[in-house]
């Protein structure tokens, strides 16, 4: 029995689109990340980034439970003594929404750079429109 090991140049690629409205935050972003890794595929090597493009619509529209709307931080620091600033949840979907999703996924992809080439292929949008038309994304189901 002989080892499959995918290649880079063999992999092909797919878009899908996922609707967030209504869906919980963490078992959305379990989903985006295993398609972007390639998971979801029999072919699926851990060092070779062999998944697929994911547009994300209505990243405004997501349901969070329990009361992490308002107890939920997203910190960031400036890089100056006492910089450091906090956001909450409900603020950050007002303002950004679609840097909560892209937060939850950026945490759940490999933290190297097989990681980072990985969430270059993810889009989030607000709104229910997005410009990738064009590539024909499939709508994921699962």
């Amino acid at each position: 029995m002989k080892t499959f090991v995918t290649k880079p140049a063999e992999v092909e690629r797919s878009w899908y689109v996922i609707d967030a409205e209504g869906q919980t935050l963490g078992r959305l972003a379990t989903k985006i990340a295993t398609v972007l890794r390639g998971k979801h595929k029999p072919i699926f090597t851990p060092n070779v980034d062999c998944g697929d493009y994911v547009v994300v619509i209505n990243a405004e529209k997501i349901s969070v439970t329990g009361n992490r709307l308002d107890q939920k931080m997203y910190y960031r620091h400036s890089g100056y003594p006492g910089g450091l600033t906090g956001i909450t949840l409900r603020r950050q979907l007002e303002l950004h929404p679609t840097r909560v999703i892209e937060s939850a996924v950026r945490g759940m992809l490999p933290k190297n750079k097989l990681g980072r080439k990985m969430f270059k292929k993810f889009k989030a949008y607000a709104g229910p429109e997005h410009p990738h038309h064009a590539q024909q994304p499939v709508q994921f189901e699962k």
